[in-house]
């Protein structure tokens, strides 16, 4: 479509008619001839400055981009660019390049960046109709033309008169006919019922004689029916004889019926009883088969208790022939122990009565000891040694025989005459004896085999009980016996 190879600058943006006003198109046709060349003549305002890529394209209505141009032209330049006056310019599109429907088109002028700056009014190219052109009429063809339209208004009135006329006559006429049409379907009514008439006295003499046929018959049905009648009578009658004989022994079947009801209530009474009494011998029957388990059940257990027995007496007899040997060593245990205990009961006589003398002594010694205090503890210890006998005259040995060698030396460091020789606590003058002698026993381990008494704070105690063979209980109790006379080591 385009004249030239070269393509206008467009643009794909939908553009709004804001800028349209820049260039004005001016003696823009309604329609152009088709076939001729078609002339646009154009005014640049001055708010557009033209350029070189300017151009004008031809442009069906209804366009949204400048893309949809039908044809186009490069826009001249005008001479004087620069001035601030509107410039006129044209532009002649061949024939040739133009469109050759009658669609609606218009001018638009489009920049170099594809932007419209103007647009035209529409216009079509098409011939010129006989509704576009101008008739002129004289004053007297126009009064001619009015007198002629009183004639024909007169004419019409006329017509219209006739036409009425004509209506009446033709309504008057319809009602005619159809008052005509009424009365030939009454006769057709009449025709046809009369013809259904005579076909229904037709068929009523048919069942007249077929009535008196079957009257005859019937006379000779009741003639039968009065016979069977009689008949009927007397088996009436021989039925109602019957009929008494059987009521008779209906009452007797109900006295029976009675009676039978009664037994049935009785048996009733009977069954739920023998119900009850047979639920009560279930529920009975399932404690027994309950009792029955448990029963089984202990007898199960009796008999694995019993067992169980069994095996235990195995085991408890060969217990008591065990303990019956055990027992006759320890009679036998028990005599040697007899005669030990009497040996030792000789020995405690004759260790009482030096445990006697030694306390005499004893007492003798700590009335030396309670005499005045200018005494010396040097003296004191050769006065005990002197009343202390030698161990080898004691039983269990002299507690009083090792005791002065220690008591010799710490005779030196004692401030007090009553002092401890362990623990080398100091008491007063007026302490007693035997509270004198608990204290000094209190430091002392007393060995259960041999009786030996060893200090606590002295490990010889327990090397020497190690040493010690292990005795029988029996033999640890009866070797337990008291002893007055301790060794100190």
């Amino acid at each position: 479509m385009d004249e030239t190879s070269d393509e206008p600058p467009t643009s794909a943006v939908i553009l709004d008619s804001g800028c349209f006003s820049q260039v004005i198109f001016n003696n823009v046709e309604k329609c152009y001839a088709p076939g001729g060349d078609v002339t646009c003549h154009y005014t640049l305002t001055h708010n557009i400055v033209p350029r070189g890529k300017d151009w004008v394209g031809i442009f069906r209505v209804g366009w949204k981009t400048t893309r949809e141009y039908y044809t186009f032209m490069w826009a001249p330049q005008p001479s004087d660019v620069h001035g601030n006056t509107a410039v006129q310019q044209q532009i002649q599109f061949k024939a040739y390049y133009l469109p050759k429907d009658d669609e609606y088109y218009q001018f638009c002028y489009i920049d170099q960046d594809g932007m419209i700056r103007g647009a035209s009014v529409p216009f079509q190219f098409r011939a010129e109709t006989e509704d576009d052109i101008l008739v002129v009429t004289t004053q007297g063809e126009v009064e001619e033309i009015e007198q002629q339209n009183k004639n024909l208004l007169k004419e019409n009135e006329e017509l219209q008169a006739n036409c009425a006329s004509l209506q009446k006559q033709n309504t008057d006429l319809q009602e005619d006919l159809k008052k005509t049409q009424e009365l030939q379907n009454v006769l057709e009514f009449l025709r046809s019922s009369t013809e259904k008439m005579e076909l229904e006295l037709n068929s009523l003499k048919e069942e007249n004689k077929h009535l008196k046929e079957l009257n005859e018959c019937r006379e000779a049905e009741l003639h039968q029916f009065k016979e069977q009648i009689q008949n009927v009578t007397s088996e009436k009658e021989h039925l109602e004889t019957r009929l008494k004989t059987a009521l008779d022994h209906v009452d007797q079947l109900q006295s029976q019926l009675l009676s039978y009801e009664k037994e049935i209530e009785d048996l009733v009474r009977s069954d739920q009883d023998k119900t009850k009494q047979c639920e009560s011998l279930k529920e009975e029957n399932n404690q027994l088969c309950m009792t029955i388990t448990q029963k089984e059940e202990q007898k199960k257990e009796l008999q694995h208790c019993l067992e169980h027995l069994k095996g235990t007496e195995a085991d408890l007899t060969l217990r008591l022939q065990n303990e019956q040997k055990q027992n006759n060593d320890l009679m036998k245990e028990l005599e040697e122990q007899r005669c030990l205990f009497q040996t030792l009961q000789a020995k405690k006589k004759k260790s009482d009565e030096e445990n006697q003398k030694l306390r005499k002594e004893n007492d003798s010694l700590l009335r030396c000891l309670s005499q005045p205090r200018d005494v010396s503890p040097s003296s004191v210890v050769s006065q005990a040694q002197a009343f202390a006998p030698a161990p080898e005259n004691f039983v269990f040995g002299n507690p009083y025989h090792d005791a002065g060698a220690n008591w010799k030396a710490r005779a030196r460091g004692i401030d007090s005459i009553r002092k401890c020789p362990i623990c080398n606590d100091v008491f007063p003058d007026d302490i007693e004896a035997r509270d004198y002698e608990a204290h000094v026993q209190s430091h002392l381990l007393e060995c259960p085999v041999c009786n030996e008494a060893f200090e606590k704070s002295n490990h010889s105690y327990h090397l020497h009980k190690a040493s010690q063979p292990v005795l029988s209980p029996r033999t640890q109790t009866a070797s337990r016996w008291p002893a007055e006379g301790v060794r100190l080591q």
